[in-house]
């Protein structure tokens, strides 16, 4: 019995191993080369750097976007405004005005600084960043989660203090802060005169107190932006800049607010981004062009609400990739270094043959066979050495050879 189960256990163990796709190679039978070495460098880098590229791709995520409707309109929206106009805080009134004609003083209140409006050296090249990476951000239509996280980029700051004083009184009126506004629409404007409540409801600017003359609403915007101040976003309107080249005039900015929800790796936020349509026109009455000069910003809230989250991408799918990668290149590797092989055996054989063609040629020079009488003794006969003393052969006319010979001949 003991015999028995001995045997079948061989059997078995026989039937397995002949299934072995994996078969071991002794290394006394294994023959290396130079061009296989070769390869297998170039490989193994090409598998590294794969490797690197492919832990960097695995370790980023996936950005899924959903739409919902947002049913939050209960809360209050923040205005963050920073902007500075080319007049002077006495001539000039900032305040909003939405649908619900709540009063302008109930919103906040905004901060106004007499300043130039020439920027130093420090702060143009500050302004020039900003209006770069604004430029390249429209150009590109990056979204709002390539800068809070994907990119890594940490924002350009805010604008710097001015390290010189320029000479005169100040000609300009920088006008800062936050608003608490409802989510409705609004208009956030900027003209000329202080403004008064008036009953029942809104608002009106003593424009009467400032001379025409005065009137110059040539803005630059700093900052403006919806929502609690995010680090690291670049908004539409920041860096804008606008010259006007009479006083009676115009701008007029259509803003529509998206709400969004970041939620992803290290950054979750709910903030707005929003789109804008730029107008601006000269006021002249004689012509039909009727309006009021200043700077008026409209703002609308989307009903939709966009959610932006993160997905981490597989494992699975990570391990799949970088089986594809080391067997492909193995695979590859193995068929360039046989085609390699083929063509240097091709070219090698080719000149083996010329060259034993060659020695052949010069073999045959050297040794050419004997002619006797128009008869051709082949090379491969044996020397023959004649030599008989005063020795004739006399043969009848039919014989092919005639030979004689003497003391001092010899046949060869």
């Amino acid at each position: 019995m003991r015999r028995r189960k001995i045997t079948d256990s061989s059997k078995a163990l026989k039937a397995v191993k002949e299934l072995d796709l994996f078969p071991k190679v002794p290394e006394s039978y294994v023959e290396t080369s130079a061009s296989g070495g070769g390869i297998s460098i170039v490989a193994y880098i090409l598998m590294l750097i794969l490797t690197i590229s492919e832990i960097s791709y695995y370790r980023s995520s996936d950005v899924k976007f959903d739409y919902n409707v947002d049913t939050n309109h209960t809360g209050k929206l923040k205005l963050n405004i920073d902007m500075t106009i080319s007049m002077r805080c006495s001539a000039i009134g900032a305040d909003v005005l939405d649908l619900t004609g709540q009063n302008v003083y109930s919103f906040g209140q905004l901060s106004e600084e007499d300043t130039y409006f020439e920027l130093s050296p420090r702060q143009k090249e500050f302004h020039d960043n900003v209006v770069t990476v604004n430029k390249y951000i429209r150009e590109e239509y990056h979204a709002i989660q390539d800068f809070l996280w994907s990119s890594g980029f940490d924002g350009l700051g805010s604008m710097p203090e001015r390290e010189d004083k320029p000479g005169g009184h100040p000609d300009a009126c920088r006008v800062s802060g936050t608003l608490e506004v409802n989510k409705v629409a609004g208009n956030f404007h900027v003209t000329a005169g202080k403004s008064i409540p008036v009953i029942p409801r809104g608002h009106a600017h003593l424009a009467m107190m400032v001379d025409t003359k005065e009137y110059n609403f040539s803005h630059r915007i700093d900052h403006f932006s919806f929502g609690e101040r995010t680090k690291g976003i670049i908004n539409p309107l920041d860096g804008d800049l606008q010259i006007a080249h009479e006083n009676y005039h115009m701008y007029q900015y259509f803003v529509q607010i998206v709400p969004t929800s970041v939620k992803v790796r290290g950054v979750e936020v709910d903030t707005f981004q929003y789109a804008v349509t730029e107008r601006n026109r000269s006021i002249d009455h004689s012509k039909g062009s009727h309006g009021l000069p200043g700077i008026f910003m409209k703002y609308d809230l989307s009903s939709i609400m966009v959610k932006v989250t993160e997905e981490p991408r597989p494992l699975w799918r990570f391990l799949v990739r970088m089986c594809g990668i080391v067997g492909g290149i193995f695979a590859t590797s193995g068929i360039i270094k046989s085609l390699l092989g083929f063509l240097i055996d091709i070219l090698c054989c080719r000149f083996k043959t010329g060259q034993v063609s060659a020695d052949n040629l010069s073999s045959n020079k050297t040794l050419s066979p004997l002619t006797l009488n128009s008869h051709v003794i082949p090379p491969s006969v044996p020397v023959i050495n004649l030599t008989n003393h005063n020795a004739e052969y006399n043969h009848t006319e039919t014989d092919s050879v005639n030979l004689v010979g003497s003391h001092s001949d010899h046949v060869t």
